[in-house]
């Protein structure tokens, strides 16, 4: 949500002011508005692994029209989703809690912007280090006491962000529409040494930015404008007044316009209006909408309708996904999809209070699928590579992973055949089982020999029997949840050979004589609990420890 219209703050910040009436810079980044924290050990406490692990996924049977008999609906379910780890949002005071906005994911590092709803003035950003997907981590802090942080990109080594603030309180502030610049250095830290470049524009806040080599593109709200800006000093480029801009594409030197007082309209990159997209839909009053282009559509997140589809050539609406909605979920939020990212055949919805629904795209038109089982009111979600990372309010970035079969483990395994059987799977004592496939199982029981190639996540335990039991893995495997600790027991001359990545929220228990072996030299084991080890146990093998558990 974008901030409202403010009172009158009674604090009075001087800065210093450049040459221009448009451009700013802030020499002193000891200013009592900006608080930046680049010390690793003091931001270390804000990634929260609590509710890391399985991710379940409320099934929304009555928009997909499935059928569902009594052995359909305990079938091992599609999208083997886990949650890494979340961010926690930053506070203020004590007692201030910010709100994940917006966030633009780029190589190694996830950029976060936060706000705060209300009369107030308070934002942040954060930069978080996703190179190691068991371990990320808050590299740089940046908190606003006199600002909102609506939406950023990173660019060339600069992070760009836009919001809002109370221009009274500022002599130099021009307006409270906002965008600034600020130097990011190795390490993903933010370096205000000299100095963070601001530019203004008409309108009550600033809600969404994009960076296009030398230009940078910024859209504002009620009585605001579309603006370009030149990226090394924010010299005003170009600029078109317009009633309420919530956000903006750009593609192929083309731009895309989400106006809440009339719908969709396309720009060149000169900020002319070649075509124009009538939307009926009530976009709300400071609230958060994307566009986006994707192929030859465009999308468009609103609101209570859900996510709606046009043709680009001819502004025909191809079709609305509607909100899915968790009736186990507590709404704590409006029900209005916010923002939408799309990854293959994946579709990721930001629906507010009803959270991070997923929709699938395998065919001339997308359907709900079902709602991920994560807490708070999604703001934002963006999705690249493996994961899919949501802007969730008071709930900070939650990063979710999404456990794909990969293509080079296809490849080993083509032979196999792909799993398509319960959720509790167990494979008795004689019988040799072999598949592939991702999916999400309730628990696992092996007396007999069982290969599993591919992605696989366990809600419960996974049991190993004695003397005949072998379990072999080739890919990912991901057990419990770290609030729902369960395990892996391997009982008695047992075997458990990993060949890729496993994941266990809770514990490792190695009975006497049992045997874990890994294959290769590029295996993980990422454990939450204890390693229990037994007398006279077989540990063979490479593999990376995470937690330092053995």
């Amino acid at each position: 949500m974008f901030h409202r219209t403010p009172c009158l703050l009674l604090v009075i910040i001087v800065f210093f002011v450049s040459c221009s009436d448009e451009t700013t810079v802030f020499v002193d980044e000891q200013q009592e508005n900006l608080i930046l924290e680049n010390d690793f050990a003091k931001l270390s406490g804000s990634i929260n692994f609590e509710n890391s692990g399985v991710l379940d996924i409320f099934e929304d049977e009555q928009l997909t029209n499935k059928l569902y008999s009594a052995d359909k609906a305990d079938e091992a379910g599609d999208y083997p989703f886990s949650l890494v780890a979340q961010v926690n949002p930053p506070r203020i005071g004590g007692s201030t809690v910010l709100t994940a906005s917006h966030v633009d994911v780029e190589g190694d590092y996830a950029y976060v912007s936060y706000n705060k709803a209300g009369e107030d003035y308070y934002g942040a950003i954060d930069i978080v280090n996703v190179t190691d997907p068991h371990n990320p981590v808050v590299t740089s802090r940046l908190i606003y006491l006199n600002s909102d942080i609506n939406s950023l990109k990173y660019s060339n080594g600069y992070l760009y962000a836009v919001g809002g603030l109370n221009k009274e309180a500022s002599f130099t502030a021009t307006s409270s529409s906002f965008v600034t610049k600020i130097k990011i250095n190795a390490g993903g830290r933010m370096d205000l040494s000299a100095g963070i470049l601001y530019g203004y524009q008409p309108g009550d806040n600033a809600t969404d930015i994009e960076v296009n080599g030398k230009e940078v593109y910024v859209t504002s709200g009620k009585n605001g404008s579309v603006t370009i800006y030149d990226v090394k000093d924010f010299t005003v480029k170009n600029e078109e007044l317009f009633s309420d801009l919530r956000s903006l594409a750009y593609d192929n030197n083309k731009v895309a316009i989400l106006d809440a007082d009339f719908g969709l309209r396309i720009l060149d990159d000169n900020l002319n209006t070649e075509k124009e997209i009538p939307i009926s839909s009530d976009f709300g009053t400071f609230t958060k909408r994307t566009v986006d282009f994707l192929d030859d559509k465009i999308v468009v997140a609103e609101g209570s309708k859900g996510v709606g589809l046009y043709s680009y050539s001819s502004g025909t609406l191809l079709q609305y996904i509607p909100i899915s909605i968790d009736p186990n979920k507590e709404v704590t939020g409006d029900i209005v999809n916010n923002a939408v990212a799309f990854n293959k055949d994946v579709i990721f919805m930001a629906n507010g209070g009803a959270g991070l629904s997923l929709s699938e795209d395998r065919g001339p038109g997308a359907s709900p699928y079902g709602v991920l089982k994560i807490d708070g009111s999604v703001n934002y979600v963006e999705s690249k590579g493996d994961y899919a990372f949501a802007a969730s309010g008071a709930e900070g970035l939650q990063i979710i992973k999404l456990n794909r079969l990969s293509q080079s483990l296809a490849g080993t395994c083509a032979t196999l055949t792909e799993y398509d059987g319960t959720s509790k799977l167990v494979i008795n004592q004689g019988q040799d089982i072999a598949f592939r496939g991702a999916k999400r199982f309730n628990s696992i029981q092996v007396s007999g020999s069982l290969l599993m190639c591919g992605s696989w996540t366990v809600k419960n335990d996974v049991d190993i029997k004695s003397n005949s039991g072998l379990l072999e893995m080739n890919g990912n495997l991901l057990v419990g949840r770290n609030r729902d600790r369960k395990e892996i027991n391997i009982e008695e001359g047992a075997t458990l050979r990993i060949e890729g990545d496993l994941t266990i929220y809770g514990d490792l228990d190695l009975k006497d004589g049992s045997t874990i072996e890994f294959i290769g030299s590029d295996s993980v084991v990422n454990i939450f609990g204890e390693v229990k080890i037994g007398e006279n146990v077989t540990i063979a093998g490479e593999f990376d420890d995470v937690q330092n558990k053995f």
